[in-house]
C-alpha cells in the first residue's frame, strides 16, 4: 500500500480542509483532486458538468484521479469519485482510503446551493437518495471510516492521522 492517504465523503463533510489540516499535521503534501481537475482542463467543475453531463464528468474524474501519482500526500477527493472504478482501485494501492462519515441531515445543512458546489445529480435526484446511493460505494472501498458527527475539523484530522497511516 502506498503512503498517501485519500479522503472520500459526501460533498460538504470536510474533506478539502481535514486534509490541508492533516498534511500541515503529518508534514505531508496537499492535493485537491478537484483542483487538479479544474487545472488539467481550464474549467471550473460545474462549466465541466455543464458542458460534458454527468457522466461525462464522472469519466473526467475516473481518468485524472486514476493518474495522481503525489508522495506523502493527503489527496482529498470530489465526492463523487466513487462511481470510477480503476480511480478507486489506483487510490487504493497507493493509499490508506478515510472515509469521512456525515449523517444524510448534516451534509444537507453544511452544502447549501449542490449546483454551486459542483455536485452531480441527476434530473428530479434528491441529496437522500445521492446520500443512499453513494454511501455504499464509500463503504465498499475505504479502508477505514471516520465519523465526522459533532466534531470539530482539527479532531477528525487528528483520528484521521490515527488510522490514516500506515501500521
Amino acid at each position: 500500500m502506498g503512503e498517501n492517504i485519500v479522503l472520500i465523503g459526501m460533498p460538504g463533510v470536510g474533506k478539502s480542509t481535514v486534509g490541508v489540516v492533516l498534511a500541515k499535521k503529518l508534514g505531508y503534501g496537499f492535493v485537491d483532486s478537484d483542483l487538479v481537475i479544474q487545472d488539467r482542463y481550464g474549467k471550473l467543475l460545474h462549466e465541466l458538468i455543464e458542458e460534458n453531463g454527468v457522466e461525462g464528468f464522472w469519466e473526467i474524474e475516473n481518468a485524472v484521479n486514476a493518474s495522481l501519482a503525489p508522495r506523502r500526500s493527503v489527496i482529498a477527493t470530489g465526492g463523487s469519485v466513487i462511481y470510477g472504478r480503476e480511480a478507486m482501485e489506483h487510490l487504493r494501492q497507493i493509499g490508506r482510503v478515510v472515509y469521512l462519515h456525515l449523517p444524510c441531515g448534516e451534509v444537507a445543512e453544511r452544502l447549501g446551493d449542490l449546483n454551486a458546489r459542483g455536485v452531480t445529480l441527476h434530473p428530479g435526484q434528491t441529496l437522500k437518495e445521492l446520500y443512499q446511493e453513494r454511501t455504499p460505494l464509500y463503504e465498499k472501498y475505504a479502508h477505514v471510516t471516520v465519523e465526522c458527527s459533532g466534531k470539530q475539523l482539527r479532531d477528525v484530522a487528528a483520528e484521521v492521522a490515527q488510522v490514516g497511516v500506515c501500521p
